[in-house]
């Protein structure tokens, strides 16, 4: 299962039951099962987390997937900064950075940015995996082509059968075949009640309509995976979703569980 993770965008159907994220003594994982490559020109946006110090230089040190929002903020998965991913608190990670205008992690494409300070929603409840999301703040802006809109409650891009795109380097195959070079996976917006019959809650998650959203395809097959987790799901050429949990990778029956982001947005109106 793809529990919280960094999770990657995969092409076929992976039998281990884990989070989203790689485990520290390996590679950051997981590129769009059922995905093609993608030119990062395509998704400006779409940037990497890295630490060399924890995760090595294979990959450029990258573990999850985050989305410019601002100049100087990008989104994540609230478990991408935990200590069980990052093995201390994010403001303990001295080599934390974000790779920004790069398709290929080993390429010298793009910059990478130090993070000044992080914020992890303090509502994120690890059990259910609710309010999955956190803030980082970097030490310089990026241009303002790099940055993407997020959807608000309302939004007709929330709306079920919408085509969708989700975007990460990682596994491909959720068997350990990442990739280097950004990809992509076309999904479609699920039902509520069809992820709330796939996670009617148990010690992986339960599926929350108000701060959740599900995409991906019925018969499965295109998924994010192991390794993308954080990483944006974008309908309507606005953000509608973080990469966040679910089971497998790509399998029929068990779609791909996001942050909601209209979720994201009051809760940051909010302050909270």
């Amino acid at each position: 299962m793809r529990r919280p993770l960094a999770r990657a965008l995969a092409f076929a159907a992976v039998a281990a039951l884990v989070p989203l994220l790689p485990p520290a003594s390996a590679t950051a994982d997981s590129v769009v099962i059922g995905g093609i490559p993608v030119d990062i020109s395509q998704s400006p946006w779409t940037v990497a987390l890295t630490s060399r110090d924890r995760f090595g230089g294979t990959r450029a040190g990258q573990f999850c997937g985050g989305v410019a929002v601002n100049r100087f903020k990008i989104l994540t998965a609230a478990h991408c900064l935990g200590a069980a991913v990052l093995g201390a608190p994010p403001g303990k990670v001295r080599d934390l950075k974000v790779i920004v205008d790069r398709t290929d992690l080993l390429s010298g494409q793009g910059k990478e940015i130090p993070v000044s300070t992080t914020w992890v929603n303090p509502q994120y409840n690890k059990t259910t995996n609710a309010g999955d999301f956190a803030l980082l703040t970097l030490a310089s802006p990026l241009p303002a082509h790099s940055v993407i809109s997020m959807a608000a409650a309302g939004d007709p891009a929330y709306k079920p059968g919408t085509a969708a795109t989700v975007y990460g380097w990682g596994d491909t195959t959720g068997d350990g075949d990442y990739v280097h070079s950004l990809r992509a996976a076309h999904v479609k917006v699920l039902r509520d009640a069809v992820c709330a019959k796939a996670y009617p809650g148990d010690s992986e998650g339960t599926y929350t309509p108000a701060s959740m959203l599900c995409a991906g395809e019925p018969k499965g097959g295109h998924d994010a995976c192991q390794g993308d987790s954080g990483g944006p799901l974008v309908a309507q050429g606005r953000l509608i979703g973080l990469v966040s949990w679910g089971t497998g990778c790509g399998w029929a029956g068990n779609p791909g569980v996001y942050t909601r982001i209209s979720e994201v947005v009051k809760a940051l109106n909010s302050g909270r």
